[in-house]
């Protein structure tokens, strides 16, 4: 694996000279956010030793490197899913190689289904924290102590300081926005009236299928994780519950916007 990562990463740094304070993963239906990144360069996913290849629409496949906020970034347009057929290792890599890349902090998104009765589609949900017992751990396996102790700690996967910086920031702007627990499943299907009940029971505020792994090796490597949950559909509705993956990106792109603004500015005060 770190043959592997330090192959990916040197062959990047051929590339890009600066290094990214930040790096930022875009959700679904949220690619849009790169055209406010004043992009140096572009590499697409396929052109980068050892990186897997995104299979989603609303997922562009590639590495955007650039300027954001006055600071320099890379950022994923396009993720990787376990529901994709990769290993746990493959849906983080990239997230190993931010961080060789020299990124101090990261940033994730995604779209999700509320299961909190109080939210709205198109609701910004800060994650605090996740429950990620339905998906595999990508830290199974042998561990390498360079990127990180075998038994990481979890009582903050997502920082507290972060989250505070961005509720300054959304008060502002006058900008709603929602904090709660994200429960991480395999997908590809949307959940069952039965499954979005349990998971509501269980604690959890949205649902989605990605950032969990994500957070898993950021914590490991040492990196501070902020993420945002668009809430794009309702689990606990009393119609009949149909849900597209159309929806879900148009709802997404409605609430970009908003999304960016905090993201822009967070970056900025780095």
């Amino acid at each position: 694996m770190l043959e592997k990562i330090k192959e990916a990463t040197a062959y990047i740094k051929n590339i890009i000279v600066e290094t990214p304070v930040a790096g930022v993963v875009l959700g679904s239906g949220l690619g849009n956010f790169g055209q406010q990144i004043k992009v140096e360069k572009e590499i697409p996913y396929g052109d980068i030793p050892h990186f897997p290849v995104s299979t989603v629409e609303g997922h562009s496949g590639k590495l955007l490197f650039g300027e954001l906020g006055g600071k320099k970034i890379v950022a994923m347009s396009g993720r990787f899913h376990y529901y994709e057929g990769y290993h746990p290792h493959d849906v983080v890599f990239p997230i190993r190689v931010m961080k060789y890349l020299g990124i101090k902090t990261l940033f994730l998104s995604n779209a999700a289904g509320g299961t909190n009765p109080a939210f709205k589609v198109g609701d910004l949900m800060l994650i605090k924290d996740h429950i990620s017992f339905f998906t595999p751990n990508p830290l199974i396996g042998k561990n390498e102590k360079e990127l990180g102790t075998r038994f990481p700690d979890m009582t903050e996967p997502y920082s507290k300081a972060l989250i505070n910086k961005a509720k300054e920031i959304a008060a502002a702007a006058n900008i709603d926005i929602k904090e709660g627990v994200y429960i991480s499943v395999t997908g590809p299907t949307f959940e069952t009236k039965a499954e979005y009940k349990l998971i509501h029971i269980l604690g959890a505020d949205a649902v989605g299928m990605s950032t969990v792994q994500e957070n898993i090796v950021a914590v490991h490597m040492g990196l501070p994780v902020f993420a945002v949950s668009v809430i794009t559909d309702l689990g606990l509705r009393e119609d009949d519950n149909v849900i597209t993956h159309e929806e879900v990106l148009e709802a997404a792109h409605a609430a970009e916007p908003k999304l960016t603004h905090i993201f822009k500015e967070m970056i900025a005060a780095l």
